[in-house]
C-alpha cells in the first residue's frame, strides 16, 4: 500500500505510454460504494483480489462472493511469476512482496466452507416470496402466515416450522378468512409446492439454526488485518434467485444490526456483491426501491457496497448514482445493445482531455482498467487509463486439501457446522394436534389438527427436547417486537420491511 490513509489500486498510462501516476483509493471513501465492471476475462476477479487485500491490510473485513472458484487463492501467498514481477515492476510497485490474506471460507450448503444459515423469521416473507417467484396474493397469504405466526407465538425457523403453519392455516381458511382476508387454499398449495422446490434447490440447509451471526462477518486477526470473508458460489449460482435474495438479506441484516458511525476513517466492513445483474433482475418496483434506499443508506453504517457485473446497464440508475469508486474494465462493442453500454459507462466518468473515453473502453487489455475514484472533498477524480496492480496472493483456486486445512484453522471452527433443531412452530403445532386427537383442550387455542411431516431434514426422529440455541427464546422474541415497535429508526423500520417483519 503506498499509504496508510488509502489502497494502491494501480499506475495509470500517460501519453507517451509510460505507467507513472498511483490511482489510489482513500480509505475515508471507502463506504461510499463502487463499481466494478467488465465483459469476462478482463480481469474483474483479479482487480476485486486486489482492493480485498488492501481492505485487509488496513484493517476492514470484506465479504464477497466466489462465483467461479479462482478467489479462494487469496487465503495463500502468490508464487513470483515473470508476468507478475513485470506488472509490478511496470506499476512500481516496491517492495512486492507475497502474502497470504486471512480468510475465512462459508458456503450456504456447508461443502465447501462453514455453513451459513438464517431463520425464516429472519428472512421474512417479501423475501420469501421474491425466492418462491410468488404471486401478489401467495405473497398475502403468505404475510399473514407471518402475522399468525407472531400473534400465537411460533417461531418459525426452518421450512418445516412454515410448511406447518401453511398446513394449519388450510385447516382453518374460513376462520382466517374471516379476520384477515381471503385465505386461499389454492394458494397455500401453491406456497406449499413452491417450498417444496425451494427444498430439493438446497433450502433445507439454508433456513435453520444456528443462524448466522454478523459479529463473525467483522473479525480481524491478530496482526489486526480484516479477514476476508469468501461465500463459495459456484454451486449457488445453479439457483441465482437463492444467491440473490440471500446477498439481500445480507445487506439488509448489515443495516439493521450497525450502529450509525456516520464517516469514519475507514469502513468497517466491504462488501462485494459479484453478479450483481441478479439482484436486479425480474425484481418488484417496490423492491428496487428499497434496494436503493439501503444501499444509500447503509453508506452511514460504516458499510462500503461494491458491484460487480459485466455490464453498467445491469444497474439501475438510481443505484448506479450512488456509486462513487468506478474501475471500468474493457466492453466490446460490436452490438447496438453493446454500444450502448459503453456509451453508459463512458457517460459515468469525468472526462479526460488526454483520451477518447468511449474510445478507451474497447481497447483496453487484460488487466487494464480506467479508474475514478473520490477525491478529497468526495470529488470523483479525472478518469484515468490504468494498469491494476498484481495481486500479493494466489491467483486461481485452492486444491480440496489447501481449502480444508484453511478452514481446519478457521476462527469459527466448529461453530455452525452441527445444525441445532430446538421447539418451533412444527413441535408445537404438532403437540396441538395431538392434544386434539385425544380430546384435549389445546395448550395454546385452536382444535385444529395437522399432517403429520415426519423426521427432520436427513429422516431421522425429531428430539422431543428443544436444543440450546444463540437465538432468542419465544419470550425474548416478543419483548424485541414490542421493543422495535416502540423504539425502532427509520432505518430499521425500512430494513424491516425489506424482511416482511414488523411492517407497517
Amino acid at each position: 500500500m503506498a499509504q496508510e490513509d488509502s489502497l494502491f489500486i494501480g499506475a495509470s498510462r500517460k501519453p507517451d505510454d509510460s505507467y507513472q501516476q498511483r490511482e489510489e483509493l482513500l480509505l475515508k471513501y471507502g463506504n461510499r460504494h463502487g463499481l466494478i465492471t467488465g465483459a469476462t476475462g478482463t480481469g474483474k476477479t483479479v482487480t476485486l483480489q486486489i482492493l480485498a487485500e488492501g481492505f485487509s491490510e488496513a484493517g476492514v473485513p470484506v465479504f464477497c462472493a466466489d462465483v467461479k472458484g479462482d478467489l479462494s487463492g487469496i487465503a495463500l501467498p502468490g508464487e513470483p511469476k515473470d508476468f507478475l514481477l513485470k506488472r509490478a515492476e511496470a506499476v512500481k510497485l516496491d517492495p512486492y512482496e507475497f502474502h497470504k490474506t486471512p480468510t475465512i471460507f462459508w458456503d450456504l450448503f456447508g461443502e465447501q466452507g462453514h455453513p451459513i444459515r438464517a431463520t425464516i423469521s429472519e428472512m421474512g416473507p417479501l423475501l420469501l416470496s421474491r425466492l418462491m417467484n410468488l404471486t401478489n396474493a401467495q405473497e398475502g397469504v403468505l404475510n399473514i402466515a407471518f402475522r399468525i405466526a407472531d400473534e400465537e407465538g411460533l417461531l418459525l425457523l426452518d421450512l418445516k416450522d412454515l410448511q406447518s403453519m401453511l398446513a394449519n392455516m388450510a385447516t382453518r381458511s374460513d376462520e382466517l378468512s374471516a379476520r384477515y382476508g381471503n385465505v386461499n387454499k389454492a394458494s397455500v398449495g401453491a406456497i406449499q409446492r413452491s417450498l417444496l422446490v425451494l427444498e430439493q434447490q438446497g433450502g433445507a440447509n439454508f433456513f435453520g439454526e444456528p443462524a448466522l451471526r454478523i459479529s463473525d462477518l467483522m473479525r480481524t486477526d491478530r496482526d489486526g488485518r480484516g479477514m476476508v470473508n469468501v461465500l463459495a458460489a459456484e454451486k449457488l449460482m445453479t439457483n441465482p434467485r437463492l444467491y440473490s435474495t440471500f446477498l439481500l438479506w445480507l445487506l439488509s441484516e448489515l443495516f439493521e444490526q450497525l450502529p450509525e458511525v456516520g464517516d469514519p476513517d475507514k469502513p468497517r466492513l466491504v462488501f462485494f456483491f459479484d453478479e450483481a445483474h441478479l439482484l436486479f433482475n425480474e425484481a418488484p418496483k417496490a423492491l428496487l426501491e428499497r434496494i436503493e434506499q439501503v444501499v444509500r443508506l447503509i453508506r452511514s453504517k460504516g458499510v462500503g457496497v461494491y458491484f460487480v457485473t459485466q455490464n453498467p446497464l445491469d444497474v439501475p440508475e438510481t443505484v448506479l448514482a450512488q456509486l462513487g469508486n468506478r474501475i471500468q474494465h474493457a466492453l466490446r462493442a460490436y452490438t447496438p445493445r453493446e454500444t450502448s453500454a459503453v456509451k453508459t459507462a463512458a457517460g459515468t466518468f469525468r472526462p479526460n482531455p488526454d483520451f477518447n473515453t468511449f474510445e478507451a473502453i474497447t481497447s483496453l487489455g487484460t488487466g487494464e482498467a480506467l479508474v475514478s475514484t473520490l477525491e478529497e472533498k468526495g470529488i470523483p477524480s479525472m478518469v484515468q487509463r490504468t494498469l491494476i496492480r498484481p495481486p500479493s496472493s494466489r491467483i486461481g483456486p485452492l486444491t480440496p486439501e489447501e481449502r480444508r486445512r484453511v478452514m481446519d484453522a478457521s476462527p469459527v471452527a466448529g461453530q455452525y457446522d452441527q445444525m441445532i433443531d430446538r421447539e418451533s412452530a412444527f413441535e408445537i403445532l404438532q403437540k396441538r394436534a395431538s392434544q386434539s386427537a385425544q380430546g384435549e383442550a389445546p395448550s395454546n387455542g385452536g382444535g385444529w389438527t395437522l399432517p403429520d411431516f415426519g423426521g427432520n431434514r436427513n429422516g431421522n426422529q425429531r428430539t422431543s427436547q428443544p436444543r440450546p440455541s444463540n437465538r432468542q427464546t419465544v419470550t425474548e422474541a416478543a419483548v424485541k417486537s414490542v421493543v422495535r415497535s416502540v423504539g425502532s429508526t427509520l432505518g430499521r423500520e425500512l430494513v424491516r420491511g425489506i424482511l416482511g417483519i414488523l411492517r407497517k
